[in-house]
């Protein structure tokens, strides 16, 4: 890889989004980073995403609006639906699943990384401590990744493939609050909560509250 080389990363402004910027800074990439405003209720992770953006020498950070069809569909979006509490591995599929967020997200980072010259796309998908999202599982982003090299100019003339990136994808949030630590993350620019007040302080008690928790309890580090 050359020193020039590109990278796009999908950064939400949590904890694992935030570590993948750092794998590909480790790894010699230029990073553009890809944020998005799609309606969510903690939208404090954008600014927390611009704050790591800018902490860690992005090359670029763009937040995009997303207007996505239904909002009702996740409780996420939905201003009138409850954020399950307490709830870790009630359901196999949460509220709070967002239909095909990240096959838009993916989308919308393949193209801004064709005209980049940019050929890997890191994302903080996860299918160990994780909420059960479908599109975070490894078939997914393997048909994804086969999906970009089919349907873009760059994939079809095979000068270079297009790589869907997840590095923490098999990592336990114990391993993956280590690996952000070796790489000089600084936790307390990052937020986990599905339903943070209006200062931004976390619930505790949502799903990505409770993983994360987990996570720096298994690792014997306090959550700042």
């Amino acid at each position: 890889m050359t020193a020039s080389a590109r990278a796009v990363v999908l950064l939400s402004g949590g904890l694992d989004s935030a570590t993948c910027l750092l794998v590909a800074r480790s790894e010699g990439f230029e990073v553009h980073a890809l944020s998005f405003d799609y309606g969510q209720r903690h939208r404090v992770e954008l600014e927390r995403a611009a704050a790591l953006a800018r902490r860690y020498g992005a090359a670029d950070h763009r937040i995009l609006r997303l207007d996505l069809p239904a909002r009702s569909g996740s409780a996420l979006t939905d201003p009138g639906a409850a954020i399950p509490k307490n709830a870790l591995g009630r359901e196999a599929i949460p509220a709070t699943y967002v239909p095909a967020r990240n096959t838009l997200f993916l989308a919308h980072a393949l193209a801004w990384a064709e005209p980049l010259g940019a050929r890997d796309i890191f994302l903080g998908a996860n299918a160990l401590d994780y909420s059960g999202y479908p599109d975070c599982r490894p078939e997914f982003l393997e048909a994804f990744e086969r999906t970009a090299n089919l349907a873009t100019k760059a994939g079809v003339e095979g000068s270079s493939p297009f790589r869907i990136r997840a590095p923490l994808l098999r990592l336990t949030k114990k391993e993956i609050v280590l690996l952000a630590r070796k790489l000089g993350l600084d936790f307390a620019l990052t937020i986990s909560c599905y339903d943070p007040g209006p200062g931004g302080a976390p619930c505790g008690a949502c799903d990505s509250c409770l993983l994360r928790a987990r996570g720096f309890r298994e690792a014997g580090l306090a959550d700042p």
